[in-house]
């Protein structure tokens, strides 16, 4: 099955890890991810950029809103994903646990479904 994991970051780690020990982060990074590749886990991951540097979309009426930033009043911030193949969610959860940033906030494991012609949804296998 497919998961994503969805990284959260307190906005202070953005300003409170200094350029060393943010380079140090994104290193342990790069080699979780090798790890996950070698083993066959790793669909996709990627960093998300600064939430200052993104903008919400919502319908309104016909058309649709435009607001700076996802959810300004949060303390935290989605910052990154990851896509993982895991065999269930308690395998899936073993391996979010192990993500470097998931020290500094949360991660929200999510099976992965997929829509079928019919209008079905049906989970990802």
């Amino acid at each position: 099955m497919r998961f994503l994991c969805l990284i959260y970051t307190n906005v202070d780690v953005d300003g409170r890890l200094n350029k060393s020990e943010m380079n140090h982060l994104i290193g342990e990074h790069f080699v979780f991810d090798n790890g996950l590749r070698q083993h066959g886990t790793l669909i996709a991951s990627d960093a998300l950029a600064l939430r200052d540097k993104s903008i919400v979309i919502r319908p309104d009426g016909d058309t649709f809103s435009v607001t700076d930033g996802p959810f300004v009043e949060t303390k935290e911030h989605m910052a990154g994903f990851y896509l993982i193949e895991a065999p269930d969610l308690e395998s899936a959860a073993d391996i979010a646990k192990r993500i470097p940033s998931a020290r500094y906030g949360a991660v929200e494991i999510r099976p992965v479904r997929t829509l079928t012609l019919s209008g079905d949804l049906a989970e990802n296998s």
